[in-house]
């Protein structure tokens, strides 16, 4: 906001407000701009002259969808929400995986915390017997929680 200071007539001061906007500083910095973007938009383009072949890409299969191999306190095993034992495991993972190479397919192993850790191993053994190896395992995120 401006005000002008007058020198003339009543009072020690008198002020008058002025109210109108100066808009050529504005006018000046868009016309700076407006001749930046005219001189570097050719300088952005490309000249050379190109037959550019098709890009046709092949559609990517989906992610299988992951297996889940979860282990409860007592021992009980599941494929998914499917029960299964140590002995039928590795025929029931192979039936679920299909096709696919068993080598490369990943598995997720969930097991409660007052799982045996002779009990994890035997889940382990059987995996790499029926060709399964690689494992991931699954814990809870405790980011949140203060403290450990």
């Amino acid at each position: 906001m401006a005000a002008k200071l007058s020198g003339g007539g009543g009072g020690k001061y008198q002020v008058e407000q002025n109210s109108e906007i100066n808009v050529t500083p504005f006018v000046d910095i868009m016309l700076v701009l407006l001749i930046i973007f005219m001189v570097a938009a050719p300088l952005a383009s490309v000249s050379v002259e190109l037959k550019l072949p098709d890009a046709v890409a092949k559609p990517r299969p989906n992610p299988p969808k992951p297996i889940y191999i979860s282990i409860q306190k007592g021992g009980a095993l599941y494929i998914g929400d499917f029960p299964t034992d140590l002995a039928t495991m590795g025929d029931d993972l192979k039936k679920q995986v299909g096709q696919r190479d068993p080598t490369k397919e990943r598995l997720f192993i969930r097991a409660d915390k007052e799982v045996r850790y002779g009990e994890f191993m035997q889940v382990m053994n059987t995996l790499q017997d029926n060709g399964f190896y690689s494992v991931a395992l699954i814990g809870q995120d405790n980011t949140n929680a203060a403290g450990g």
